[in-house]
C-alpha cells in the first residue's frame, strides 16, 4: 500500500510546486512572449517542468528503499536527469550556447548508460544480437536525441505532458502483459509527476514546461526503455513504437531542415503538430489526438511486439501512417 501513497504524494507535490513555480515565474518575469515563431498567442510563464523533475527525483530513493528500483537504475536516473534539468533550468533563465548544452547532454547520457550497463543485446529478426561498443554509441546518440526531440516537441499546450503520461501508462500495460511487472514503478512514478503538472499545463496552459522539464522527460523515458530491454529485448521496440508520434515528427522535421541547410537550434514552428494546431485552430484537439493515437493505435502494436510479435512489422505498421501524417502537414518545409 505504501507505494500507492507515494504515487499520490508525487501528484500532490508536483501540483503544489507548479503553483509555486508559476508565481515565481510571474515575479521574475520568466514569461514566453509570443512571436512569429510561437504556437501560442498569450504571454505565459515558463519553467514549470521543475515540478516534474523535483517530485520524480524525490520519489526515486523511496522506490529504491522499497526495493522497487535497483540501485544502478536509481543512480542512472538521478544523475542524468538532474544534470539535464540543471542545464535546461539555466537555459530557461539565460541562454547557453548550443555546443555547451550538447556537451552536457552527452555527459548526462553517458552517465545513464554507465549505470544501466550500456545497450543490452537487442532482438533483430528473431536473433538476439550483442552490438558491443557500437551498440553503446548508438544508445548514447539515442538518449541525446530523445532529450532534444522532446524539447522540440514541447511547443503547444499539454502535448509533452500527455505524451509522457500516455506512453508511461501504456508501457505499464505492456509490462503487465509480458509478466515484467517489476518494471512498472519507474514509468508509473514519472506519470504521477507529470499528472500534477498537467493540471496547470492542459490547454489553455497557465504555465509552460520549459527546457528543464522537457529535456528531463526525454532522457528519463529513453533510459527507462534501455532498462526494460535488459529484462526482455523486445520491450525496447515496444517503447519505440509508443513514442512514435514524437520520434517521427521530430526526426522528419530535423532531416528536412538539415537538407535545406537551416540551423537546427533556431526556433521555428514547422513541426507537423504545430502546423496541425494552426490548421485546426486548437491546441486541445491536437493534444487529445496524440493521446488517441498512442492508446488506440500504437498501444495494440506495442502489446503485440512485446508479447512476441515481429518487431519489424510492428514498427513499420506503427510508423508508416505517422510518416504519412507528418508528410501531409508538410513538416519541416518553409511556410509560404
Amino acid at each position: 500500500m505504501t507505494v500507492w501513497w507515494l504515487l499520490l504524494a508525487v501528484i500532490v507535490i508536483s501540483w503544489g510546486l507548479t503553483l509555486v513555480l508559476r508565481r515565481y515565474a510571474l515575479a521574475k518575469c520568466l514569461i514566453d512572449i509570443p512571436n512569429e515563431r510561437s504556437s501560442h498567442s498569450v504571454p505565459t510563464p515558463r519553467g514549470g517542468g521543475v515540478a516534474i523533475v523535483t517530485s520524480f527525483l524525490l520519489a526515486l530513493p523511496v522506490l529504491g528503499g522499497l526495493e522497487l528500483l535497483s540501485p544502478a537504475t536509481l543512480c542512472g536516473l538521478l544523475g542524468s536527469g538532474f544534470l539535464v534539468a540543471v542545464i535546461g533550468f539555466a537555459d530557461d533563465h539565460g541562454h547557453i550556447a548550443a555546443r555547451w548544452r550538447l556537451l552536457g547532454h552527452f555527459i548526462a547520457a553517458a552517465w545513464a548508460l554507465y549505470w544501466l550497463n550500456g545497450l543490452p543485446p537487442i532482438e533483430l529478426f528473431g536473433v538476439t544480437v550483442d552490438l558491443g561498443w557500437f551498440g553503446n554509441i548508438l544508445a548514447l546518440v539515442y538518449l541525446v536525441w530523445m532529450l532534444n526531440l522532446y524539447n522540440f516537441m514541447d511547443g503547444i499546450d499539454g502535448l509533452a505532458s500527455v505524451e509522457a503520461i500516455s506512453v508511461c501508462l501504456a508501457i505499464c500495460l505492456v509490462y503487465w502483459s509480458t509478466g515484467s511487472t517489476g518494471l512498472v514503478w519507474g514509468p508509473l512514478t514519472l506519470a504521477a509527476a507529470v499528472v500534477g503538472f498537467l493540471f496547470w499545463n492542459f490547454p489553455p496552459a497557465r504555465i509552460f514546461m520549459g527546457d528543464a522539464g522537457s529535456g528531463f522527460l526525454g532522457v528519463v523515458l529513453g533510459a527507462l526503455a534501455i532498462q526494460a530491454a535488459w529484462t526482455a529485448p523486445q520491450l525496447l521496440w515496444s517503447w519505440l513504437i509508443l513514442m512514435g508520434v514524437f520520434i517521427v515528427d521530430a526526426t522528419w522535421t530535423l532531416v528536412m531542415r538539415l537538407l535545406r541547410g537551416e540551423k537546427i537550434y533556431q526556433a521555428h514552428r514547422s513541426h507537423a503538430y504545430q502546423r496541425a494546431s494552426r490548421h485546426f485552430n486548437s491546441h486541445k484537439v491536437i493534444t487529445l489526438s496524440v493521446v488517441a493515437i498512442n492508446l488506440g493505435w500504437l498501444l495494440p502494436l506495442a502489446l503485440w511486439v512485446g508479447t512476441g510479435g515481429g518487431w519489424f512489422i510492428g514498427v513499420m505498421v506503427a510508423y508508416v501512417p505517422l510518416c504519412l501524417i507528418t508528410w501531409k502537414f508538410k513538416a519541416g518545409e518553409v511556410e509560404c
